[in-house]
């Protein structure tokens, strides 16, 4: 469906938008909160952390190379924490650390891993969509919008590319079992005729 440059790119941070630099970067004081390094955070950390938190709204996931968001935002987070930007650089040695400070920020937003029950939901709610359009691309777009929306957290690549695969495998079968009685032998026939090339009118010529 994609290519690897694609894959990548989607893995990846996206660039961002003054609109969703201000809806999803700023932080209020509850998330200051949660942030706070009187939970025995460093610097690093509460910045890694900081990005995680914002990031997974934006985005209905967290790109694993958390340093790599965009400076502006960074910017932002880095001033209201008085943290130094290149703090952020030093975060997430550890992938443990990045794997458990996601798991802590899911719970303070009320977001879910996408466990069997929601890959049943996206399963259930993908087949409609490819009735109606059959792009990858767009079909991918849907999906994540539909997990945003669920409060999923996205899962990874290789496993939501294999949903929208599916979906479309199975529309093409439906679509199939719709259309099979309609060519009957006379229209097969009539079709057929269609494609003779009258070799007397095509030597002619122009």
């Amino acid at each position: 469906m994609f290519t690897d440059e694609e894959i990548a790119r989607l893995r990846s941070f996206p660039e961002i938008s003054r609109e969703e630099l201000i809806r999803f970067f700023t932080l209020t004081a509850a998330d200051v909160e949660f942030i706070d390094p009187g939970r025995g955070r460093g610097p690093a950390d509460r910045l890694g952390l900081a990005v995680q938190l914002c990031a997974l709204p934006w985005l209905g996931f967290v790109p694993a190379d958390v340093a790599s968001a965009p400076a502006a935002a960074v910017a932002c987070l880095s001033e209201r924490l008085r943290v130094s930007v290149g703090e952020l650089a030093r975060y997430g040695g550890r992938e443990q650390t990045r794997s458990t400070h996601l798991q802590q920020v899911a719970r303070y937003l009320g977001r879910r891993s996408a466990r069997e029950l929601e890959r049943t939901e996206l399963e259930e709610f993908l087949p409609a969509r490819v009735m109606e359009h059959d792009s990858p691309s767009l079909l991918f777009r849907l999906a994540c919008e539909h997990l945003i929306s669920s409060r999923v957290i996205r899962p990874g690549m290789v496993t939501l590319l294999e949903r929208v695969a599916a979906a479309r495998a199975a529309a093409g079968r439906e679509t199939h079992g719709r259309v099979a009685h309609l060519p009957t032998p006379v229209l097969v026939a009539e079709l057929d005729d269609l494609l003779l090339v009258d070799a007397e009118s095509s030597a002619r010529p122009r």
